[in-house]
């Protein structure tokens, strides 16, 4: 087990938020828990953390909510497992523990990328009855009949050859914006070493690419669930998103699923469209809430 020294996570750019911890499962885990009002929490993905939500959070706090965003185990402030541990279901009950723990209700849930496929489990075959809206952003679920692009092949093969993973390059090379020293050096602060890279090294691997892999069961079910879900569900998708294309992903999950309105393309923004576009999405969140029941 890694725990990320205190110390990196020290002056980080637009990142003063308090982290809060508890313990699960033998780990610390780490969430920040900012402002009053109707919750919200917030799910990154793969390899980043709760930094990735820095510039949504003060827009969703300015319009009245409670932000929670958690580290997933393996990354961020929370504890990082050097080994095989990390598996679909592990993931998905560190999530439903934190729900549980906090007794947390009434939930918007916001998903990116790896945290589409453990929040919607959890949003729909888990907890449903805590989440009352869902956001979905450049994510999705895994069926093990989802075609993966080149892209995102050559990710996979990528991480496959490269044992101590350039964090902030991977960040970088999926955003519109090219980011300052200073923003790479806060995606790359959990990792600072092979070692505590097991986490974005692992999960690539658990998508399951054949319908009888693990996991791709529980995901057919969680789509069968959202297709005929009644809560209010806004999808947002970036414009310039090699990883997953808005035209060839995001408009296929417009049509697949209920949403409440038109999916909302984000301008200037890659795969990583919080940190291209974190205010425009956080203002446009907090517009969506104040019109949907």
């Amino acid at each position: 087990m890694y725990r990320t020294p205190d110390e990196r996570f020290e002056n980080l750019p637009s990142f003063g938020f308090v982290p809060h911890y508890r313990e699960w499962e033998g780990m610390r885990l780490a969430h920040i828990d900012e402002g009053e009002g109707s919750t919200i929490v917030l799910l990154h993905g793969v390899p980043t953390w709760s930094y990735l939500w820095r510039k949504v959070i003060d827009p969703l706090v300015a319009a009245g909510h409670r932000c929670i965003a958690p580290d997933l185990p393996g990354f961020g402030r929370s504890d990082k497992p050097t080994d095989d541990w990390y598996t679909y279901d592990r993931l998905l009950a560190s999530l439903v523990s934190l729900f549980e723990e906090l007794d947390l209700s009434d939930v918007t849930l916001v998903v990116h990328d790896w945290g589409g496929p453990i929040g919607l489990r959890a949003a729909t075959t888990e907890i449903a009855d805590r989440i009352s809206r869902i956001a979905i952003m450049d994510s999705g679920l895994f069926t093990g009949h989802q075609k993966m692009g080149n892209a995102w092949q050559a990710f996979r093969n990528f991480i496959d050859a490269t044992p101590d993973l350039p964090i902030g390059m991977l960040v970088n090379a999926a955003c519109v914006t090219d980011l300052p020293p200073e923003i790479i050096a806060g995606y790359e602060a959990p990792f600072p070493s092979q070692e505590s890279k097991a986490g974005p090294r692992s999960l690539p691997a658990l998508i399951p690419q054949t319908p009888d892999a693990p996991g791709a069961i529980e995901g057919r079910a969680a789509v069968e669930a959202l297709t005929t879900d009644s809560r209010p569900i806004l999808l947002l998708w970036a414009d310039s998103d090699m990883i997953l294309p808005l035209e060839a992903t995001g408009r296929a999950m417009e049509q697949a699923f209920p949403v409440s309105e038109p999916l909302h393309v984000i301008k200037a923004a890659g795969h990583f469209l919080p940190e291209d576009q974190g205010k425009v999405i956080g203002e446009t969140i907090a517009d969506w809430l104040s019109r949907a029941t």
